[in-house]
């Protein structure tokens, strides 16, 4: 699996992050992201009901940003929310954005063990840490 090119946690910056989670399509991806972890990035959008060229925007948007992290196996693309980074740069940015825009899960309470968020496992389960 390979990582398509996004910015490094030091190069993350504040006003990138913050446009990007303005959109409120951006913003519904993220929340999903929060919630059930790495996805494909036609799982991370086809609720959306946009079209493939308009989720593939949205999707490079947010890794341009930083806020997510996009890998390619084969012909997929998965998909997944960089909170760690996020939070070690802004501590407390993204709860706070997902929990004004009403999307916040409860996975992503305040204190929760980054090994209590879903993950998918090796077989494309949801799985734990």
């Amino acid at each position: 699996m390979r990582s398509l090119p996004h910015p490094a946690t030091e190069d993350i910056e504040l006003t990138e992050v913050l446009r990007a989670l303005a959109d409120p399509i951006r913003l519904k991806i993220v929340a999903r992201l929060a919630t059930v972890g790495e996805l494909t990035c036609g799982e991370a959008t086809d609720h959306l009901g946009v079209h493939k060229s308009t989720a593939s925007h949205h999707n490079r948007a947010l890794r341009e940003a930083g806020v997510v992290l996009t890998k390619q196996e084969g012909r997929l693309k998965y998909i997944s929310l960089r909170r760690d980074d996020l939070d070690a740069r802004f501590p407390g940015l993204l709860d706070s954005i997902l929990t004004a825009s009403g999307d916040r899960p409860a996975e992503t309470t305040p204190g929760a063990a980054p090994g209590d968020r879903p993950r998918l496992t090796a077989s494309g389960e949801r799985g734990r840490g």
